[in-house]
């Protein structure tokens, strides 16, 4: 009776330490899954950010390619210089004004990429944190039907990871799993 009792007891605690690291595990699964949807929101806003600043620029270079040629061609086949005066000096206010304007834009677009970047590297975290979470709740729930210790251990293992790149992701670190990136990615 005692050794049925010993027995007993033990599958119990095992499976209060089951379910305590289903419950820790799933709410930073689910914490993380709130803020890698966030992550995700701004990547989309930068990337869209940094097309329509491209497409900016590549209209200010082409209106820029349009006016050099329009004020060479004026140039060339203008009879009447009084006449073709106003036009040049129009045609060379715009073209000074785009070659002013497209530096500044292609910064802009450079630096809503860079942006982009920054936030794959939290995105990518989020995403490790995620898998290594749900692989984790998966041994735990193995542990628990086969009573084995040393599975629970093994779920431990990858929850502590999961946790780590949970907390990369919330505090900004730079840590980046570039061989789990590379492998998924």
């Amino acid at each position: 009776m005692e050794l049925e009792l010993s027995a007993e007891a033990k599958d119990k605690r095992l499976n209060r330490m089951v379910a305590i690291t289903v419950v820790v595990l799933s709410v930073w699964a689910g914490l993380c899954n709130i803020k890698d949807g966030n992550v995700v929101q701004a990547m989309e806003q930068a990337q869209s950010a940094s097309v329509d600043r491209w497409n900016e620029y590549q209209a200010t270079r082409t209106k820029l390619h349009i006016a050099a040629g329009d004020r060479a061609l004026i140039a060339t086949l203008g009879a009447d210089p009084a006449r073709t005066a106003t036009a040049l000096a129009a045609l060379d206010h715009d073209i000074a004004r785009y070659q002013a304007e497209s530096p500044g834009l292609a910064r802009a677009a450079k630096a809503q990429s860079a942006q982009y970047d920054a936030l794959n590297i939290h995105d990518d975290q989020f995403d490790a944190a995620d898998a290594s979470l749900a692989t984790a709740i998966s041994i735990a729930a193995v542990a628990a039907l086969s009573e084995s210790t040393w599975v629970l251990a093994t779920s431990w293992a990858f929850g502590l990871f999961g946790l780590f790149m949970g907390l990369c992701g919330f505090m900004g670190l730079p840590f980046h799993p570039d061989l789990l990136s590379t492998i998924l990615g």
